[in-house]
């Protein structure tokens, strides 16, 4: 009787699942469903595209950050998602949209090669494959190496902030202003408008033929006026070292993830982008939330998953795919011939506890085989999630910001009673704790580059560039965040890093030294309201 009714129950389970996947589609009741999203949204293809669609337009509308005739980049890696960003916009600006998005596009790729372990010719591959897809798009397209980091500015990590306004007056002056100009410019230029739409490489609507003709024009892949690769082989003999210095994975990923950001930021401002659009799903930003919570980022989830991120001032990152899971951007690539292109990545063919981030991914990928609504939990949760403090200098007056992420500094020492003040405390002790009988321990002890001869820092009048940089160490520290210092403590020598983050280091601590000597002159907010009538 036992095996019997086991057996009637596997053969009602099977008919009840035959029966949901064969059913009809539940959004138009018609067709019948082909792909079955979560339990009981069953989709036939049109529908699915519909349903697809709607989504990304809703999350753009609704929170109305982008405005008419803005220039936006495209952060595309080549992977699903950033790919199905990419099919996105294209299809969003086509003569066949209904509803057509009123922003010129930009794509940049970051090529990471150097970090992977890449010969050069699986990189010039990968970047063909790459750039066929973005000449068929038609949008101007930069392709960065990450060697390029190497002869980046000091200045990319100065965050450029204004006064805050109101978001929505902004936006209905842009929309107005741009349908008059669009207006105005279609009835003078008809025939031009004609010519150039026959002749442009993509099926670009209206405003896009008006406000990006000089864009498409003037720019090309960075490989056009560079030579074929626009780095030399020291600069990938660097990248080589700089990620070799590093023990963990956690940390390689880390300071990848960092420099992506920093090249990608840079491209935006050379080239005048406002706005990045970068492809994180709803499962990407599942793990990166777990993740960030275990390196130490907790104060900065809102930021890190949400869907803008202005941290940085003049540019803001903008997330429009967080609304998709991984599955659903899988099932559209797949039905609608969405091209990407795979790239071999760090963690590629890692153990599974190779690294926090990818220790964390797996765990959210197998519990959401068991549990669908594991991720859809995880990404509600970080949509409840607000900055405690704010970013911009504008609401707070000399706030520092982290040398790497550049977000705020000193958010931890704001609460007394906290694991990171304990950590601080207990570091400063063992740090400023003298060797017993005055002896000046070997730590103490550095050689002289000028008289290649040993001395004490108390004893000696040196002041060789070896010297200098020890001492300013400890300064170093004082201007990352929490996790950035885990991040950098994992490397063997801090000499390795990118010229332009040491350079905007010296630069900071000159300046806080400058301001230490003259804080006595300096007038304070409570000066002002003393001196006020």
């Amino acid at each position: 009787m036992c095996d019997l009714d086991e057996g009637s129950n596997e053969d009602s389970m099977g008919r009840d699942s035959v029966k949901r996947i064969s059913s009809k589609c539940m959004k138009c009741k018609e067709s019948p469903a082909l792909l079955i999203i979560r339990v009981g949204d069953a989709f036939c293809r049109n529908c699915f595209k519909e349903y697809f669609v709607h989504k990304f337009r809703a999350m753009l509308g609704k929170n109305r950050l982008v405005f008419p005739g803005e220039k936006v980049l495209l952060a595309v890696s080549g992977g699903p998602s950033s790919s199905s960003l990419l099919f996105q916009v294209q299809e969003g600006l086509s003569h066949k949209a209904s509803k057509k998005l009123r922003f010129v596009p930009g794509i940049v790729h970051i090529e990471e090669g150097a970090a992977c372990g890449k010969t050069l010719e699986e990189r010039t591959k990968i970047v063909a494959d790459l750039k066929s897809i973005f000449s068929t798009s038609g949008f101007p397209f930069v392709i960065v190496y990450l060697e390029e980091v190497f002869s980046l500015p000091s200045s990319v990590l100065q965050s450029i902030f204004s006064l805050p306004t109101e978001k929505d007056d902004l936006y209905k002056d842009a929309v107005a202003g741009f349908m008059q100009s669009c207006h105005t410019s279609v009835k003078k230029n008809l025939c031009h408008e004609t010519v150039a739409q026959e002749t442009t490489l993509t099926e670009d609507h209206t405003h896009a033929s008006l406000l990006s003709t000089h864009a498409h024009a003037n720019e090309t892949s960075i490989s056009a006026f560079r030579g074929k690769f626009p780095f030399s082989p020291e600069q990938t003999e660097a990248v080589e070292k700089l990620f070799a210095s590093m023990k963990t994975l956690t940390a390689k990923e880390e300071m990848l993830q960092t420099l992506r950001k920093h090249l990608i930021l840079y491209t935006a401002r050379i080239k005048g982008y406002s706005k990045v659009m970068m492809g994180d799903s709803c499962t990407r930003l599942a793990v990166k939330l777990l993740a960030n919570i275990c390196l130490g980022r907790g104060a900065f989830l809102a930021m890190d998953t949400g869907f803008s991120d202005p941290r940085h001032g003049d540019i803001t990152i903008i997330r429009p795919m967080r609304e998709y899971s991984a599955k659903e951007i899988a099932f559209y690539n797949k039905l609608f011939g969405v091209p990407s292109v795979f790239t071999a990545g760090l963690n590629t063919k890692a153990p599974e506890k190779a690294s926090i981030q990818h220790l964390t991914e797996s765990f959210i990928v197998k519990l959401q085989a068991d549990f669908p609504s594991t991720v859809s939990t995880i990404y509600r949760t970080s949509e409840k999630l607000n900055p405690r403090y704010s970013q911009t200098p504008a609401d707070d007056k000399g706030t520092e910001t982290c040398l790497l992420c550049s977000c705020v500094l000193g958010i931890e020492l704001r609460d007394e009673a906290s694991a990171f003040r304990a950590i601080s405390i207990s570091e400063e002790l063992s740090q400023s704790k003298k060797p017993e009988g005055g002896q000046v321990s070997s730590s103490t002890m550095e050689e002289c580059c000028a008289e290649n001869k040993m001395e004490t820092l108390e004893s000696s009048g040196c002041s060789c560039q070896s010297r200098e940089r020890r001492n300013t160490t400890p300064d170093f520290w004082s201007l990352l965040c929490y996790s950035c210092k885990l991040v950098v403590k994992d490397m063997t020598s801090l000499d390795l890093l990118p010229e332009y983050i040491l350079e905007e280091a010296n630069r900071r601590q000159r300046r806080t030294q400058i301001k230490r000597e003259i804080q006595e002159y300096l007038l304070t907010s409570e000066d002002d309201a003393d001196t006020a009538p």
